[in-house]
């Protein structure tokens, strides 16, 4: 009966071997050719061992005469030549099937990737991730395009060079076959460990990018707390756990390819023992034993090169089952099997029905609880609250990054879970607190909420968020390189730009993070007039920080533990809401008697 590891393991390998197939398909062609020229160029390697047998018995022989000798040349040479041009084909198809099928896997996985919620990545470390796409797809490359060939070809070799060595002489054959079985255990043996520690060295590998990535990312901070040589030693310690696992790697393919060698040369040896003697003896000829000598170096050496790229095989396995992992991920966020569609004209209402909602790490804790809000269209919400009220979970329901736990919000009277995400989404923008910018220009990140905008529509939003000034005096302007994340731009000329591109996206519902925090006092009175003629019409909800940017909003909403306290304007809070006025008199200086009365 098969252990139950055994079981898993098969289903693993046949779920690779579908997957491979599957991406193989659209280049059957291709796959065809470099078949054809395998198993040529393997015919005609093994042809040679007659040719060899020829020319010895009809060029060196006691009869043998100049024409005999240069026939049998000539058929050599005719024979190499198909080689090459053989190998030529096979090596070209191979390789540029193995680029082909690395190419198309990379395109699947991160066109998977970019559809998972976001809840997914709480999880899953973003340098993982990267490593699986780049790092894996390169050894699966290298594997398609050079060891599965090696592979496939050896394996013709070994099994033309055994019927040849069955044609020639039975009996010699059988001291070969011998040591098959004892060459085939260690290859399984070791073979399965292998796998086993590729696996783990990949995912040591993909820890020590991860690291790197987030120390070069937070550069600054790393040299600001001084953590260098702590940071130094945490890399070290990464690196020589992957270095350890990489030696248990190679320890178990070395003693691999040592096992092999010892029991296939043996076994040629006493094979040519057995057949020296024939010909001493006159059984056979000299070239007879040429040939087979040849053809059982040859099986020799195949199942020495199977050996060798076993490991690579498995190690490619183990990068194509990390890969399928992310393939096979489930977006908790899917779109509804029949999508309903807004209305022709849409207003941008907002509302919260009884909203309850806890994230997927933390179920037992409720980050929203019970919520109820109406936002008519065109008008403003402010959300306001200590960390951990639950503003930036309202903002992410919005979006639909995650789905309600109970109740359900409303977008212009249709529930948002029965829209597709992507038409949602249309309708919405958002200025973050902590802008984010894409490697690329300027042009490029204000195009970012707009695809299809022209240069002179970049113009006008830059114009429209107060950037358009600063963009012109930079080196190059609207086509200057903002460096990864916008490292070459001051804090509030990035949030101007990102800005931009939620005036360019021109949408209907209006996320702010605080948008104006990072901009000194002149930019934010000029940034704050462009944000007011932007709301002007649309909805917006704004996550509020600093009460002093959200006075004159429509509506304020106090949360606290995800749970709405109070909502009015600011003076109606003031006087109505205890733990709002405590707020306001922590942060004006005249916010009046009644906040000054509240408790602490």
């Amino acid at each position: 009966m098969a252990k139950p590891a055994e079981t898993a393991q098969k289903k693993a390998d046949l779920g690779v071997l579908k997957a491979m197939i599957g991406f193989l398909k659209p280049y059957r062609l291709q796959v065809l050719g470099a078949s054809i020229a395998l198993v040529c160029t393997a015919g005609i390697t093994l042809s040679i061992g007659q040719g060899v047998r020829l020319l010895i018995d009809k060029g060196f022989s006691s009869e043998a005469n100049v024409e005999a000798l240069n026939q049998a040349l000539l058929l050599c040479m005719v024979m190499i030549l198909l080689l090459a041009i053989g190998t030529f084909v096979r090596f070209y198809l191979v390789s540029w099937i193995g680029e082909r099928v690395s190419a198309d896997l990379r395109k699947a996985v991160f066109s998977h990737v970019v559809t998972l919620h976001p809840g997914f990545f709480e999880t899953n470390l973003s340098g993982d991730i990267q490593s699986r796409i780049t790092t894996d797809t390169s050894l699966l490359q290298t594997v398609i395009g050079s060891s599965v060939s090696i592979a496939l070809r050896n394996l013709l070799m070994f099994i033309g060079g055994l019927i040849w060595l069955f044609i020639s002489n039975p009996k010699l054959t059988a001291l070969v076959m011998l040591s098959v079985p004892l060459v085939v255990a260690p290859i399984l043996i070791f073979g399965r460990r292998v796998r086993a520690m590729s696996r783990d060295s990949q995912d040591k590998i993909a820890s020590v990018g991860s690291f790197v990535g987030e120390a070069v990312k937070n550069i600054k901070l790393v040299q600001a707390f001084n953590h260098q040589q702590l940071d130094r030693q945490a890399f070290d310690s990464h690196v020589e756990v992957a270095f350890k696992v990489a030696v248990g790697r190679i320890n178990q393919r070395a003693w691999l390819s040592t096992v092999v060698i010892v029991l296939v040369l043996g076994a040629v040896m006493a094979m040519l023992w057995v057949g020296g003697i024939d010909v001493l003896e006159g059984r056979i000829s000299a070239g007879e034993l040429a040939a087979f000598v040849f053809y059982a170096v040859m099986v020799a050496a195949s199942v020495g090169a199977i050996s060798e790229v076993f490991g690579d095989l498995q190690r490619a396995a183990g990068a194509t089952e990390r890969l399928l992992e992310l393939l096979a991920a489930d977006s908790l966020i899917l779109p509804p099997a029949q999508p309903v569609s807004l209305p022709a004209n849409i207003s941008g209402e907002i509302a919260f029905n009884g909203v309850t909602f806890a994230y997927p790490s933390r179920p037992d804790h409720a980050a929203i609880d019970d919520l109820s809000l109406h936002i008519p269209a065109g008008s403003s919400l402010a959300l306001v609250g200590s960390s951990g009220a639950g503003k930036s979970t309202c903002i992410d329901l919005l979006l639909r990054f995650y789905d309600v736990t109970a109740g359900a919000i409303l977008f212009d009277g249709v529930d948002i879970r029965d829209l597709e995400p992507h038409e949602l989404r249309r309708h919405i923008a958002m200025v973050p607190q902590q802008p984010v910018l894409f490697t690329g220009s300027v042009a490029d990140n204000i195009r970012y909420g707009r695809p299809d905008a022209s240069d002179a529509d970049i113009v006008a939003a830059a114009q429209s968020a107060f950037a358009h000034e600063f963009i012109e005096r930079l080196p190059e302007g609207y086509d200057s390189f903002v460096g990864e994340g916008g490292v070459r731009l001051s804090g509030g000329q990035r949030q101007r730009i990102a800005i931009a591109r939620a005036i360019l996206a021109d949408p209907k519902l209006l996320l702010l993070d605080e948008a104006t925090s990072a901009l000194d006092a002149e930019s934010e009175y000029q940034v704050q007039q462009a944000l007011e003629r932007l709301m002007e019409g649309r909805t917006t909800v704004v996550i509020a920080h600093r009460l002093a940017t959200v006075i004159n909003v429509d509506r304020i909403a106090v949360l606290d533990q995800g749970k709405l306290v109070a909502s009015g304007r600011h003076s109606e809070l003031i006087s109505q809401s205890p733990l709002y006025a405590r707020w306001a008199s922590l942060q004006f200086d005249d916010a009046g008697a009644d906040a000054a009365a509240v408790p602490h």
